[in-house]
């Protein structure tokens, strides 16, 4: 197996995803400029053949396979079949396609979202597995769950080097701000800035306030995952985050300090809450010398400003990254 070099060809799937995104920006500030990228049109994962094709011609050194259908906790809940087929079919037309065309190294990103709802905390990785899980995102859950096994199966059966990482709650540029797909940080960016533009002083915030939610800004990640490359792991399960959570009141809270929305919060009691709470066990990775550096406060401010951005460039007719399949 050859070393991981600067010249080395790279496939990151889902390029134009918000992790997908930040992986690219992280190989090139690292110096790796021979990405293989291809935009949906050219290549849709969900097709076996082109799939197959695509990687059996450019046999790329290393894939990180960031492609997924994702959305927060009401698109998971109406759009089940959706969610448990388009990323089981991705995923096993990447993983399998990479091994037929005798790809040895790729990283499988998930998400914590795989371990049982009523988990110990902090969720170590060997917890997968010993529980129900949240019946709001299971069947999302479930195709994750899925990848995993058929990265451990074939390193098993083929020797291949395919490990996998499980992020917590992300967040940073390239989000997804529509309030009927995305996750709960972006939701409160986004709510918060309208409603300092109606005047209104308030915040409201699905559910209770007092589920305990882990935030790791999407660089932090896209770091982690070019450190596992350059490291050489080769398998396993590693659980990505800051080994810190708050409150979805307190972050709600920061995210009315960065946006300068002075009032109150409302809770709509009326909307699921989800699971408890979710804070990942992250010794594996720091124990190999990787920890998260940017600051929640900071990067939600960071993060307030990309969302402006973002508003400014659609307002001109320019789309930024706000599609909810994650795909090429």
């Amino acid at each position: 197996m050859r070393p991981i070099e600067r010249s080395s060809r790279i496939y990151v799937a889902g390029h134009r995803g918000m992790v997908g995104s930040a992986i690219v920006r992280c190989l090139r500030r690292a110096g790796y400029h021979n990405l293989l990228i291809r935009d949906r049109s050219d290549l849709d994962l969900t097709d076996q053949r082109q799939t197959a094709a695509f990687l059996a011609q450019e046999r790329p050194d290393y894939i990180f396979l960031a492609a997924a259908k994702v959305g927060g906790i009401q698109a998971n809940n109406t759009q089940r079949g959706d969610f448990i087929y388009q990323n089981l079919v991705i995923e096993t037309n990447v993983i399998n396609g990479a091994r037929l065309a005798g790809v040895e190294r790729l990283l499988f990103l998930g998400s914590s979202c795989i371990y049982p709802r009523d988990c110990a905390q902090p969720i170590r990785e060997e917890y997968l597995l010993t529980g129900p899980l949240e019946p709001t995102n299971e069947p999302y859950a479930i195709a994750k769950i899925a990848g995993i096994k058929l990265c451990e199966a074939y390193n098993r059966q083929f020797g291949t080097a395919y490990a996998c990482v499980m992020p917590t709650n992300l967040y940073g540029p390239n989000d997804n701000y529509d309030l009927n797909s995305s996750h709960v940080l972006p939701a409160l960016i986004r709510k918060a800035h309208e409603s300092k533009l109606a005047g209104s002083g308030r915040l409201e915030v699905w559910g209770s306030g007092s589920p305990r939610r882990e935030f790791l800004h999407v660089d932090d990640m896209a770091d982690a995952c070019v450190f596992m490359m350059e490291r050489a792991v080769a398998e396993g399960l590693y659980n990505v985050g800051t080994g810190e959570d708050v409150t979805i009141a307190e972050v709600a809270r920061m995210v009315m300090d960065a946006v300068g929305l002075k009032g109150g919060i409302s809770f709509d009691t009326s909307k699921p809450d989800g699971t408890p709470r979710k804070l990942l066990d992250v010794s594996r990775l720091a124990s190999m010398g990787w920890k998260a550096s940017i600051d929640l406060a900071e990067g939600i401010r960071l993060t307030y400003g990309d969302y402006l951005e973002s508003r400014a460039l659609a307002g001109s007719g320019f789309q930024a990254g706000s599609e909810q399949v994650r795909t090429p």
